[in-house]
């Protein structure tokens, strides 16, 4: 979709027609359009019906809003959901943030939430047809303005002009014009790729007095500046984001972890962390504790698997693996928690025979720190996803000491 056809689409009669399109159903969609090419230009039918499709997609992250919205395609997946933006949002307004250069806005979800905490907002991003759609997406706030630029062309106010100054970044994480096997902008993880560049974000950054980036939830440790914040932000137990902050945005310099979901956000910080033990001996095994934990995906990604460990008294059964046993039950509400029925090292033929003793002819098979394929150990161990008559068993495949392991569990 191209500029101009946004523009028909925001305004007079496209505006119309995608407004009055019933909620969108895939099973009548061809024939629907079918029908409107009778009374509409065809490319604008065909414009509109690919809004509602993404309207209907976009429900998930924007709730009501997206009703009013337009997309495109890559925009509306790399967009920061509602509930993260508002989140992002808060951070510069309690800085006493008052104004937000937004370089990078995509289709504006983050724009959107400083506007609607009355910041005001200078959004910028290099593609027309973008820009036009976040302009629209910010139709309600006439204190947010979008321009199409590049964000490495955009030159920040000094002085006194930046007192109450706040920088967004968003850098592009795609390689435009080149799919991957979904039709999808192929993603970018080097830092050095992303546009503007790592050091282009930081020196943003070191311009404005208060300053936040997202990033790919892969971000490097090692690259989080001196005094920064680098919080990974998890929705429902899937990791989306890595933002760095600076400044008074920092709010626990060094990693964080945001566990989120519609009934609270759990923080978890290197403050939380206890400081790691090592590995608990191999012979060990049989002597794990009668509980095992499995952290937020956001938790072990920010590395703070010690804060687990602590929360529960526990060991962490491998360094990096995630998995933490402990001999007590506890409630974590960042955290899952399994009752450990078996432990024994890795053997098709042991587990097989335990597996049928017990009466499982079908397996959910977890694994972290092993290499292992879970459809060939299936295959190995005569076991299906589905099965009838018997009942299923969950099996955790981990490592201890180096040596890869079996758990059988249950869901706490």
């Amino acid at each position: 979709m191209d500029a101009a056809m946004v523009d028909r689409l925001a305004t007079g009669e496209g505006w119309a027609l995608l407004q009055s399109l019933p909620p969108y159903d895939e099973s009548t969609a061809l024939q629907l359009q079918e029908k409107l090419r009778t009374a509409f230009d065809p490319d604008l039918v065909a414009a509109a019906m690919a809004q509602s499709r993404l309207r209907a997609r976009a429900a998930d992250k924007f709730g009501d809003f997206a009703a009013g919205m337009l997309f495109t395609p890559d925009g509306l997946e790399q967009a920061t959901r509602l509930s993260l933006a508002a989140r992002h949002a808060h951070r510069f307004a309690a800085a006493d943030v008052r104004e937000v250069y937004d370089l990078g806005c995509g289709i504006g979800s983050d724009a959107m939430a400083f506007a609607g905490l009355d910041l005001l907002v200078r959004a910028v991003d290099a593609d027309a047809a973008t820009a036009r759609v976040a302009a629209t997406n910010l139709r309600h706030w006439p204190s947010a303005r979008v321009t199409c630029a590049r964000a490495e062309d955009v030159r920040l106010p000094l002085g006194e002009a930046a007192r109450h100054l706040g920088v967004w970044l968003d850098p592009a994480r795609r390689v435009e014009g080149v799919a991957d096997v979904r039709g999808r902008a192929r993603r970018i993880f080097s830092l050095d790729a992303i546009s503007p560049s790592w050091q282009q974000v930081q020196a943003f950054a070191a311009q404005a007095p208060a300053a936040g980036a997202k990033l790919s939830p892969a971000f490097p440790h090692a690259a989080i500046p001196s005094g920064a914040e680098a919080q990974w932000s998890s929705w429902h137990g899937e990791v989306l984001e890595c933002v760095v902050w600076w400044g008074p945005l920092a709010a626990q310099p060094g990693r964080t972890a945001a566990v989120c979901s519609p009934a609270a956000t759990h923080v978890v910080t290197e403050a939380d962390a206890a400081p790691a033990d090592g590995e608990p001996p191999l012979s060990a095994i049989t002597g794990i504790g009668e509980w095992l934990y499995e952290p937020d995906r956001a938790v072990i990604r920010a590395g703070l698997t010690g804060a687990l460990v602590a929360a529960v008294d526990g060991t962490e059964l491998g360094a990096g693996v995630g998995y933490v046993t402990s001999p007590a039950a506890y409630d974590i509400a960042w955290a899952r928690r399994y009752h450990v029925v078996e432990a024994m090292p890795l053997s098709t033929k042991a587990l097989s025979r335990w597996l049928r003793d017990h009466g499982h002819d079908r397996v959910t098979i977890k694994k972290r720190g092993v290499t292992l394929d879970a459809d060939l150990l299936r295959r190995q161990l005569k076991m299906t996803a589905r099965g009838k008559g018997g009942s299923e068993a969950t099996l955790v495949v981990t490592r201890v000491a180096g040596t890869q392991v079996a758990l059988v569990v249950s869901p706490a």
